[in-house]
């Protein structure tokens, strides 16, 4: 007779539950046709003592129920908060600039995953930004699901009244709005940086944080650089700032520079030696400069944070933030039985559609071995892994696929083809996490046929690069109609492109360049006539084969671009608008991802132009 544990209680040391069994309570339920991933054969002439090693969601029956929103405090101490900061510094990364309606989708898919709070950004970088923010605020910050779940939006600001007030009214329209602000306390940033003194920046600190919280009763405030700050300064400007209303401190780890034991004891010390400590949550902030950002966030948690800041795909400055993906699915799988029982509310199933959204709208690609959502984390190419998986899925996986968006294969055995239609497209896109209304649905249908027509089977990988072509790009100001190109080595390379206006008119033009995609783009620069400088060209074959989809991504700066404010620096940076195209003809595919680029950029001036011409008209008025 077989036997599957429910559940475990011991008080005691492992030796002696090895040794002495009997000291164990147990208790066992029998099972008949569906058998638990643990499994106990029992034989009173031989102890065990075994844990779970999966954290598959069929695991989790009961699922415990997110916490009442309240600042400064959790009532379930083991209730771990998620901050999600993509837009803002995951927008710092080169070349990720996101557009508003980007930044609006890319908040509503965090809805999804149902994180704690949203930082949607830094509203005094520019009138973009702020727009960005307040557009959140209204649409994202006010839709209460059936559980009673909201987002809390944040907006960030350096410790000065003039951010303070342009965050206060962007967040302001939020059911519920927080304002973070920031000054930086190690020694090397008081020196060079700020050139201030220890008690000048704890008196900055101060009255910030106590104009912040005139405003809003829901305050955050970072030490910039805590991880290289004196310690004793640390306890007593974040004593003081808690005494101003703050409701939580985030720690950072600005440049990445602990090792987890180091980050695990600075939370530790920070809860021990701070006054007023019990009364505001302690979050972590963790840059990924030496690859232990997840790590030192796990880290965090276990001495004591209930907020830990990430972004999707890890993305942000230098070498990127502690990743959401990789943080959440580490507390889930291992909250109960490594982490004190540790748990959040996200919703895992929605992970993967975030990590494609924020790759496709920033062309920040992931890489394949990227940990819960790299194109290989689920793949087994080992003879031995192979063979586990076959016997056993938990022999190689501890999470499975299904957990977190990604459906493994499909189970009614529908393989997609130039025969398939229009319902079956629709049920495999829902599989992969895609819901498209029936417009965007009728467009990735035909060029889906288009595709079927030349190859024999349609990948789960050819639908998602098809997807990402026509659902995940800006607005259209210039479309690719038709192009032409001769190229090879008797002939100097001419590109035809044929592209039609917002006004619906049809543009031609004809140049020559070095190659195939240098003469395309000339001569797409002739119909737009908006001067860029290419930064950076990339592409990749996102399936396999000799009629494989490939994917290019393009960076490009406009000679009269758009500038911004650095949320950390302070300094007025260039924006880069990036773009992306797909297709089994790679000079089509360049072309696309060049003109969206120029789209992006195109789309980001006129909103500026737009809102300066708004602003004139109401001073005129």
């Amino acid at each position: 007779m077989e036997w599957s544990l429910s559940s475990l209680t011991y008080n005691g040391s492992i030796s002696e539950a090895i040794h002495q069994p009997s000291s164990i309570s147990t208790k066992l339920s029998f099972f008949s046709q569906n058998p638990s991933p643990i499994l106990y054969r029992y034989n009173p002439n031989k102890p065990f003592f075994k844990t779970s090693i999966s954290c598959s969601l069929h695991q989790h029956q009961h699922q415990r129920s997110r916490p009442e929103y309240v600042p400064g405090r959790i009532s379930d101490p083991n209730y771990v908060r998620i901050f999600d900061t993509t837009l803002r510094d995951g927008e710092q990364s080169p070349g990720a600039t996101l557009t508003s309606k980007e930044k609006l989708n890319i908040a509503r898919q965090l809805a999804k995953l149902k994180v704690d709070i949203i930082e949607a950004g830094f509203p005094a970088a520019s009138k973009d930004d702020f727009e960005a923010v307040k557009t959140i605020a209204k649409e994202v910050g006010n839709v209460v699901d059936e559980d009673g779940y909201v987002p809390v939006i944040c907006g960030l600001s350096r410790c000065n009244e003039k951010d303070i007030k342009t965050v206060w009214e962007a967040v302001k329209y939020a059911k519920r709005p927080r304002i973070h602000t920031f000054i930086a306390t190690s020694d090397i940033h008081l020196e060079y940086k700020l050139r201030k003194t220890k008690q000048e920046v704890i008196e900055i600190a101060r009255s910030m944080v106590k104009f912040a919280w005139s405003f809003c009763h829901d305050v955050e405030f970072s030490p910039e650089d805590a991880a290289r700050s004196d310690r004793e300064f640390l306890y007593e400007i974040l004593g003081e700032v808690i005494k101003a209303g703050a409701s939580t401190l985030n720690i950072p780890d600005t440049v990445g520079i602990t090792m987890p034991s180091e980050f695990g004891k600075l939370i530790a010390d920070i809860k021990a030696n701070t006054p007023g400590i019990e009364n505001v949550i302690i979050s972590t902030h963790c840059q990924n400069d030496l690859g232990l950002s997840t790590a030192n966030t796990i880290a965090g948690a276990v001495a004591g944070a209930r907020q830990l800041e990430v972004t999707i795909n890890g993305i942000g400055e230098r070498a990127g933030n502690a990743s959401l993906e990789e943080v959440v699915m580490a507390v889930k799988c291992r909250g109960d039985h490594a982490l004190g029982g540790l748990y959040t509310g996200i919703n895992t199933r929605h992970i993967v559609m975030a990590s494609k959204m924020v790759e496709d709208y920033t062309g920040l690609y992931v890489q394949p071995h990227k940990a819960i959502v790299g194109a290989n984390a689920f793949a087994h190419e080992s003879g031995i892994h192979q063979d586990g998986m076959l016997k056993h899925k938990g022999t190689y996986e501890i999470i499975s696929p299904e957990d977190i968006g990604l459906e493994r294969s499909n189970e009614a055995g529908i393989v997609l083809g130039k025969l398939s239609g229009r319902h079956a497209l629709k049920d495999r896109l829902k599989e992969l996490g895609y819901e498209l209304d029936d417009e965007q649905l009728g467009i990735i249908f035909w060029r889906f046929k288009a595709v079927a027509e030349t190859k024999k089977r349609i990948t789960d990988a050819d639908l998602i690069a098809l997807v990402s072509d026509e659902v995940f790009q800006p607005e259209l100001v210039w479309k690719l109609l038709d192009m032409q190109v001769t190229c090879g080595t008797l002939g100097l390379s001419t590109a035809t492109v044929k592209l039609i206006g917002a006004d619906g008119e049809e543009h031609v033009a004809c140049a020559v360049g070095t190659g195939p995609v240098d003469s395309a783009y000339k001569a797409v620069d002739l119909i737009v006539k908006e001067p860029v400088t290419l930064l950076e060209y990339s592409m990749n074959a996102v399936t396999e084969g000799i009629d494989a989809i490939a994917t290019t991504r393009v960076l490009i700066r406009g000679d009269n671009n758009p500038t911004s404010t650095h949320a950390v620096t302070g300094e007025t940076v260039q924006r880069t608008f990036s773009g992306a195209g797909a297709g089994m003809d790679i000079v089509v595919s360049s072309v696309k991802a060049y003109i969206r680029a120029l789209n992006k950029m195109l789309g980001f001036k006129d909103q500026l132009q737009t809102k300066t011409s708004k602003e004139r008209a109401t001073v005129s008025a």
